[in-house]
């Protein structure tokens, strides 16, 4: 019974051991985990060529062209540049750099459907308002096009940012030739005298000149008859000359 507290030291120096054996190796965060050793990462900018020894500390390499690493690494390849990629309606704002990703933006008249932080990964083009509709809020890189449609008495193509009313003709004197519409303006014209009424008025004064010319024709031939021939006729004992009344 003497000898076993002499035991307890050395199994609680086991237990330890074992505890500590069971646990994973836990790097430094400007470091990383290589088999049973911890190295120091890269900068960004750079990839590791090879892990550190005992001897000597990790040795880095630029990233090359086309690719790029945003921070301290210990992976042996760099990421490769995004591409902004025309069929999907984007364009380049900030090129790849060695130390940072390309980042896209919209095309001009497109808004982004698709996006990580700054970054666009999709776009699809602004919605177009209708005739008859104005442009309540103009389409950003961020959101798309509101339209809203025009009230009675205003007009818009679809490309104003407000409806405009109607054009007076009476106001300036001029007469509708179309009436305006949600879409499009009033046609205005000058102002025109109604051509039946003056062709029904000419062709009335002509039938009236036609009629009495007839008239003073037969007037005056009756007249000089009288005056003549029947004078003549009647102390021959011809017979009279007729005018029709």
């Amino acid at each position: 019974m003497r000898g076993k507290p002499a035991l307890l030291p050395s199994l609680l120096l086991i237990l330890v051991m074992n505890g500590f054996g069971g646990q994973t190796l836990k790097c430094h965060r400007s470091e990383y985990l290589t088999g049973s050793d911890c190295c120091p990462m890269c900068h960004a900018g750079n990839r590791v060529k090879t892990d550190c020894t005992e001897t000597r500390s990790t040795s880095c390499l630029p990233c090359p062209e086309g690719t790029f690493m945003d921070r301290p690494t210990g992976l042996k390849q760099c990421f490769a540049c995004g591409n902004c990629d025309a069929g999907s309606n984007l364009k380049i704002s900030l090129s790849c750099t060695t130390t940072s990703d390309t980042v896209c933006e919209p095309l001009e008249g497109f808004f982004c459907l698709d996006s990580t932080e700054n970054d666009c990964m999709a776009a699809q083009e602004h919605t177009r308002c209708k005739p008859g509709q104005y442009i309540r809020h103009k389409g950003t890189a961020q959101r798309d096009t509101e339209c809203s449609g025009c009230s009675e008495g205003t007009y818009s193509d679809g490309t104003f940012t407000s409806c405009l009313p109607h054009t007076q003709c009476e106001t300036l004197n001029l007469q509708v030739i179309k009436p305006g519409t949600v879409s499009t303006d009033a046609e205005c014209g000058e102002q025109t005298a109604d051509w039946t009424a003056v062709v029904v008025v000419v062709v009335l004064l002509f039938i009236v000149v036609i009629v009495a010319a007839v008239v003073l024709l037969l007037y005056r031939k009756k007249i000089g008859c009288l005056n003549t021939e029947n004078k003549r006729n009647k102390e021959n004992g011809d017979k009279v000359c007729f005018i029709p009344t």
